[in-house]
């Protein structure tokens, strides 16, 4: 994989394939560019340039104990969107990757974007305040840091055969290829970058971001998300956007990207197309 310096020092990893319009992905916690490899292969085969990174810490990137935060993951983002010199692109964050791409349409602009795609995605906020009382208390997200520091590999793979996929719903069967592959993109990551993560997936308010951005925004979320759930999330985020389109799949978990890739695929294509 090609990458790219950071102003920091850091080499940030990089895919970018094909030649047509530009379609960034980026991916959610704690996992790596290729957790997009349905949509890449997908949007590739339609025509598309497709381009996903390996966040700082995560993946291939630079394991580094510092900026494992927002602005720089906006920053980082930035970084590769100029690098390559992207225009009239699409941007598709899924989990913490929508809030980078929020914050980052928001930090860095629009004059780039043509539209972007928020799946599964945690902004506004997730966090229980004051402010936002429909979000999840302080001490679920202090649970996963003391999960994660205790027995990182274990943690990551009882995520993954349950909540994350819906694996743990009545007459459903843990897909050891798909848990294997989650477990092996976390583990290949950094447990300092994914420690900090949760607190910047969890307490960064993007309300804000998404006042600010014009761009049209599908706003994609299954109403069985167990790891982002909808009702503090995708329906609060598509009210806050001047131009976002909220669609709704029954049932669907939040790993949909993966388990239901077909429809995901096509619905973006559809939306990107339009």
């Amino acid at each position: 994989m090609p990458s790219i310096t950071t102003s920091d020092g850091l080499d940030i990893h990089y895919k970018d394939w094909g030649s047509g319009r530009p379609i960034v992905f980026c991916h959610g916690w704690p996992l790596s560019s290729d957790d997009w490899d349905p949509q890449l292969l997908f949007f590739l085969n339609e025509g598309f340039r497709v381009v996903a990174a390996d966040r700082r810490g995560h993946g291939r990137s630079t394991q580094t104990d510092s900026g494992h935060d927002m602005d720089h993951y906006a920053d980082d983002l930035a970084a590769v969107v100029d690098h390559l010199d992207l225009r009239d692109a699409v941007f598709v964050g899924h989990s913490t990757g929508g809030g980078e791409v929020a914050h980052y349409l928001a930090r860095h602009g629009q004059d780039r974007a043509a539209k972007a795609a928020l799946v599964g995605a945690v902004p506004p906020l997730m966090v229980q305040t004051d402010a936002n009382p429909g979000g999840l208390p302080k001490s679920v997200f202090d649970d996963l840091q003391a999960q994660l520091a205790a027995n990182r590999s274990v943690f990551y793979r009882a995520l993954a055969a349950g909540p994350f996929y819906g694996f743990n719903r009545p007459g459903s069967e843990p897909d050891e290829a798909i848990v294997d592959n989650w477990w092996r993109q976390g583990m290949m990551g950094s447990a300092k970058a994914h420690y900090d993560g949760i607190v910047a997936f969890s307490q960064t308010d993007f309300t804000d971001d998404l006042t600010k951005i014009t761009v049209p925004v599908l706003v994609m979320h299954g109403d069985d998300d167990q790891i982002v759930p909808i009702d503090d999330s995708a329906h609060l985020s598509s009210k806050l956007l001047s131009n976002g389109i909220l669609k709704v799949y029954p049932g669907f978990p939040h790993g949909m990207p993966t388990t239901e890739a077909p429809t995901i695929n096509a619905d973006l294509l559809e939306f990107i197309r339009s």
